[in-house]
């Protein structure tokens, strides 16, 4: 689309350019839109549709977001804030300096500023940060048809409109509907009939992300929130849910690979090079530091690792099997852990259960390893210091090794929720470290009773 669109601007035919947009999708316009330089954003961005223009906007990067509210009039301001839902009005605002804030609050309608004002007041990991105040509200003794007319007065208002809750006289929720059930319902009907008045419904304060995994599970579009007297003061869409799902994601991906979660959503070539540096720095140096411990066990053990050379070879095998097996056993457990399959409680349950699987795999790592280091490392490579006691040595430790590293991968994610942490910082540098250290302890001991040095 963005060689169809630099040859229509270099024909000047704007009519078709307004056209082409009007074909495609907010966010596929977003990201073309992106491609072009600042020169051409805020031009093309005037050439978009009036009623596509503020779907466009909020698909946008905050930097192209910045950017076209510091070139719009204060007229052009107002028309994007009128046409945008209040939750996408606190999230770009989130996002934006103060300066461009202020703006954009001087230029929003002073009903619409009042309930910005009030959503950017919740804690911003709770519901209420994420929640719109647009919704469908009506009363039980409605009937079908005065509800299906209130919709259509409203709707444009709305951000979504299928799901409808039902409220008393002090905004208390007691009932949820939909346009289905008004739809097959006749006329006459009244709401209070056809409404489910078991309304599953979170608070203002809960997690945000307890709130996305209550809506994955019972495949809501929209959950109502209310406050703590029961009153509903808002909803939140499965948008924004896929939303906080994706960022809780991209978070638990950053610490699993000991990188300091980022603060903002910004796409990764136009994040900057020291803001990568200070996610990366801190987690590097604590992680090589912590290594010096596994220096420290190879020194104390010089003197054995002299009297049989051969054994330094098969260091780094036997660390990185352990590393590997922990880290297996920890991201199966930490996914189990976010999917709400595994509690404290299910701690023994789960030990047992990596307990026979690592029985298992050290059992045909070590069969194999046996033979791969007589027949390999032995015979075909021609070391006269590789003897079956070597092997079994290496054998014995990788067995060992692979039960310990399995027992800390599956143990620390779930200790670390219990003291509420997130268990993704049990990840994969992290028990590697530990383990190396313990596959290297194992190793001089084993070596120790079997070679006797």
């Amino acid at each position: 689309m963005k060689e169809r669109i630099e040859e229509l601007l270099e024909a000047k035919k704007i009519g078709e350019i307004s056209r082409l947009f009007a074909e495609n999708e907010p966010a596929d316009i977003a990201e073309v839109l992106g491609e072009f330089g600042d020169e051409y954003l805020s031009r093309l961005y005037r050439i978009l549709p009036k009623d596509l223009a503020a779907e466009v906007f909020v698909e946008m990067d905050t930097d192209e977001q910045e950017m076209l509210i510091k070139a719009f009039t204060d007229k052009e301001l107002r028309e994007v804030m009128d046409e945008l839902f209040l939750d996408d009005a606190v999230d770009i605002i989130e996002e934006m300096p103060a300066s461009v804030v202020k703006r954009i609050l001087a230029n929003t309608k002073a009903d619409d500023r009042k309930v910005i004002n009030e959503l950017l007041k919740y804690p911003k990991d709770s519901a209420g940060s994420i929640m719109t105040t647009e919704y469908i509200a009506l009363k039980a003794g409605m009937t079908v048809k005065e509800a299906i007319e209130r919709i259509r007065a409203v709707a444009l208002d709305k951000e979504t409109v299928y799901t409808c809750y039902v409220t008393d006289r002090s905004r208390k929720l007691i009932g949820v509907t939909t346009v289905k059930d008004m739809l097959i319902a006749g006329d006459d009907t009244l709401i209070s009939a056809i409404m489910e008045e078991a309304v599953v419904s979170a608070y203002t304060g809960d997690d945000k992300e307890d709130v996305a995994d209550m809506m994955s599970r019972y495949d809501f579009l929209a959950l109502p929130i209310v406050d703590a007297e029961g009153r509903l003061v808002g909803i939140v869409t499965v948008d924004d849910a896929m939303d906080v799902i994706e960022e809780a994601a991209s978070e638990d991906m950053e610490i699993m690979a000991a990188i300091t979660p980022t603060e903002t959503d910004t796409p990764y070539l136009k994040t900057a090079v020291l803001s990568l540096f200070r996610s990366r720095i801190p987690w590097q140096l604590i992680l090589m530091i912590s290594a010096t411990f596994t220096g420290m066990i190879i020194a104390g053990f010089e003197d054995k690792l002299a009297a049989c050379a051969v054994l330094t070879a098969f260091i780094p095998m036997l660390m990185n099997t352990g590393g590997n097996t922990g880290s297996q056993a920890a991201v199966t457990v930490i996914r189990a852990i976010s999917l709400k399959e595994v509690e404290f409680r299910d701690t023994f349950r789960v030990i047992w259960k990596e307990i026979r699987v690592a029985v298992l795999c050290s059992i045909a790592l070590a069969v194999v390893n046996f033979f791969k280091v007589i027949l390999v490392d032995g015979m075909l490579l021609s070391n006269p210091a590789v003897t079956p006691e070597v092997a079994a040595v290496i054998s014995i430790t990788l067995v060992v090794t692979v039960l310990c590293s399995q027992l800390v991968g599956c143990t620390l994610p779930i200790l670390a929720d219990k003291l509420g942490l997130d268990p993704a910082v049990m990840s994969s540098p992290f028990i590697t470290t530990i383990v190396d250290a313990v596959s290297l302890l194992i190793y001089f001991a084993v070596a120790s009773a079997i070679l006797g040095i």
